[in-house]
Parts: structure tokens; C-alpha cells; sequence
């Protein structure tokens, strides 16, 4: 838990540094990226705990991409992410979670997931940013995949290849005997190529 509230009060530090960074006051960022202010400072306290979809159109507004708020560390040569210190980013109400493992910097941002869904769990994501692509493995499990009005159950060693920039959802059955696990692949081009 410890953990989650420092993740949340770097978030928090980085949205303020980019926002007053831009000139921007928070009712600008809110009127970009379609989040209210109320939330925004929330976020920027580093309280509650924003989705994956509010911290994307938080990002995408600043121009920055989703690994720039949330990775402790900024790129050099070589990153390197210990097992168990990537940030939690969703939590499914059975224990399932979604971990951003690592991710890169604007203009074209690629984001690394590991994602695990417990049986009955589902999430949904808006769609993102023309252009995104996403590709996805699943390493265990049965996985749900819908995209648009398109659904495609995925078995493990299954993988797809999907369009982001569509309302896209990933899911596990709830009579699957075990949770399921895929690795997801999230790339953005040109990321904060827009007006600022």
C-alpha cells in the first residue's frame, strides 16, 4: 500500500511540473484533457487513485505520454525495472491487476503491461490517441479480447494484434479455472505533436 500512495504523489508531482511547466493553470488542463478539476487536484495531491483512462487523457493533454507521469526513474541507455517495484495502474475487485513494467518518452511512446485478471474480471479502456496499436500475449488463461463490437477469446500462447484508437476491453470468463495473464503492448505515435 505504501507503495500505490508514493506511485500516487509522483504522479502527482509530475502532472503539477508539466502543467505549470506549460504555463497552464488547472482549469486549462481540464478544459485539454476532458478531466475535472476537482480530480485534477486530487491527482495532483497525490490522493485517490486515478484509472488507467483519466491518467491518458491526462498525459495525452500535456503531450507527455503515460510512462513519463508514472516511471521513477527517466530513461538512460539502460532501464531496468526490479521485479516487484512496476506500478500498479489497475486493480481488479478479485485481486487481478495491471503493472506498467516500462514504457518510453515522447514522440512515439510504446508502453510494456503485465496484466493479470482473477475469473469474472474485466476492463474496459476508451480509445485512445489516433494511430495506437496494441499487441497481446497470453502467457496463461483465457483472455476475452474486444475490440469495437468484436469479441475473440484468446487461450494461452495466443496472441492479437488490435487498434487502440477504438473502445477496446480485455476480460476473463467467470468459469475459467485459473486467473489469466498476458503481457500487453501498447505503441502511440507521436505523442505531444499537437498545439500547446
Amino acid at each position: 500500500m505504501a507503495h500505490a500512495v508514493a506511485v500516487n504523489e509522483l504522479i502527482g508531482e509530475r502532472v503539477r511540473q508539466h502543467r505549470t511547466a506549460r504555463g497552464w493553470t488547472l482549469d486549462e488542463l481540464a478544459d485539454r484533457s476532458g478531466v475535472s478539476r476537482r480530480m485534477l487536484i486530487t491527482i495532483e495531491h497525490g490522493e485517490g487513485n486515478p484509472s488507467i483512462a483519466t491518467l491518458l487523457r491526462i498525459s495525452d493533454a500535456l503531450g507527455v505520454g503515460l510512462p513519463v507521469l508514472v516511471d521513477i526513474e527517466r530513461p538512460r541507455a539502460l532501464t531496468v525495472t526490479a521485479a516487484g517495484q512496476a506500478p500498479a495502474l489497475w486493480r481488479g475487485p478479485h485481486g487481478g491487476q495491471a503493472l506498467l513494467v516500462a514504457g518510453t518518452e515522447p514522440p512515439d511512446v510504446v508502453e510494456l503491461w503485465d496484466w493479470t485478471l482473477q475469473p469474472g474480471e474485466a476492463h474496459t479502456s476508451e480509445a485512445h490517441s489516433a494511430g495506437t496499436r496494441e499487441l497481446l500475449l497470453v502467457q496463461e488463461g483465457r483472455v476475452d479480447l474486444r475490440v469495437g463490437d468484436r469479441t475473440e477469446r484468446l487461450e494461452a500462447g495466443d496472441s492479437a494484434v488490435f487498434a487502440g484508437d477504438v473502445a477496446h476491453g480485455y476480460a476473463t470468463p467467470a468459469d475459467a479455472a485459473t486467473p489469466a495473464r498476458f503481457a500487453l503492448t501498447v505503441f502511440q505515435p507521436h505523442v505531444g505533436g499537437g498545439p500547446t
